[in-house]
């Protein structure tokens, strides 16, 4: 309940009829302010649609510059909460807030902070799938040289991903591939990043893709292309409690190993 107490006094400090007010220049508010600030509750809630009515007489529809001295200044422990008299004046905080009560405002609170673990584990996926894509371009030119560690951070080392990339790419490498990168002639591109399966330990995302790789053979110069559009699905694990790709569904992999062995 601490955090919500916290949570109500800042959200009370950016009210908009508080900011507008002489309240919104100053810094430290003193007994004079907390009486222009109950005013402001006053006039707000005289207004209230959640006040007309009984609740009215239930809850009233002032408060105090005493009562709300103590609330911005108390450090507030979590047996407070059971004092009706103070359940009641967060009651009607709240409803100057702009929500129906205490229990409206939590709510609100929770489902806030689990949109925002929502986005914040979006961002976390987007970044692990964008930060593979540019591993894996960067692991290509590296060729012929192979080297499977530079995916360690991303990818579980037990995984059938990195089993099937490292197989593909040894195969690559002992025939003597090299990434042409000079004036742009490789690229790639990610875009529409979305969340298909959203679990406590495993994540699946779906993206769209396009490759566009240019490889030359050893001394000989043979050119070989890969041009792709398509769309991936990473498998995504939480393992001893760390997150990295555990499997990856291209429709395109080892297209190269595929045709040299034509």
């Amino acid at each position: 309940m601490k955090t919500i107490y916290n949570s109500i006094r800042e959200e009370v400090e950016k009210h908009l009829k508080v900011r507008n007010s002489v309240l919104g220049n100053v810094s430290e508010w003193k007994r004079s302010h907390y009486i222009i600030l109950s005013e402001i509750i006053k006039d707000e809630l005289s207004d209230s649609e959640e006040l007309k009515g009984g609740k009215k007489f239930e809850i009233g529809n002032t408060i105090s510059h005493v009562t709300l001295q103590r609330f911005f200044e108390n450090d507030y422990q979590d047996k407070t909460h059971n004092d009706l008299r103070f359940l009641k004046t967060l009651d009607k905080i709240c409803i100057f807030l702009g929500y129906k009560d205490l229990n409206d405002y939590i709510q609100s609170v929770k489902l806030k902070n689990r949109e925002k673990e929502l986005d914040d584990d979006l961002e976390f996926l987007t970044k692990m799938v964008y930060d593979y894509c540019a591993t894996a371009f960067e692991f290509y030119k590296h060729f012929p040289e192979h080297k499977p560690e530079f995916f360690k951070k991303l990818v579980f080392d037990d995984s059938p991903f990195l089993e099937r990339t490292s197989q593909f790419s040894k195969e690559l490498c002992e025939r003597d591939f090299n990434l042409v990168t000079k004036n742009n002639r490789s690229n790639y591109e990610v875009f529409d990043i979305h969340v298909v399966t959203d679990e406590p330990e495993k994540k699946i995302l779906e993206t769209q893709e396009f490759w566009n790789l240019l490889f030359k053979v050893g001394e000989n110069g043979e050119e070989h292309f890969v041009n792709q559009l398509n769309t991936q699905i990473y498998f995504i694990r939480k393992i001893d409690n760390v997150w990295k790709i555990w499997d990856n569904y291209n429709p395109d992999a080892g297209i190269l190993n595929r045709k040299v062995d034509r």
